[in-house]
């Protein structure tokens, strides 16, 4: 059974970055498409960031610069490293492999 698990969210001002991780076990990451979504409270998922299979990487426009995506196949660990968070990004991050997805780990942005 395939399990994604996300790590490194918590609590920062505004300014600040986190890195944040998912982890797989039960499959190896490597030949997926891996995306990080949010869901910021009261509002609709989103698309954050992508990897796909073929080492491309695409993010949402208002992450363009900020945010990167990377992955370690030989880990099963993606990242997305967050960089001058704001307050609008408070939300629960996921990542999304095939039709898996995480539990979540939850980034709050204080002003």
């Amino acid at each position: 059974q395939v399990q994604l698990l996300e790590s490194g969210g918590g609590l920062v001002q505004a300014g600040a970055s986190l890195r944040l991780s998912c982890s797989a076990s039960g499959r190896t990451f490597s030949g997926y498409t891996v995306t990080w979504y949010r869901r910021a409270p009261g509002k609709e998922r989103e698309f954050v960031a992508v990897s796909t299979k073929n080492g491309q990487t695409y993010y949402t426009n208002s992450v363009e610069g900020r945010f990167t995506i990377s992955r370690d196949d030989a880990q099963e660990t993606v990242y997305l490293e967050m960089s001058r968070l704001n307050p609008k990004e408070t939300a629960m991050y996921y990542c999304h492999m095939n039709q898996y997805w995480g539990t979540g780990t939850q980034v709050t942005v204080s002003a």
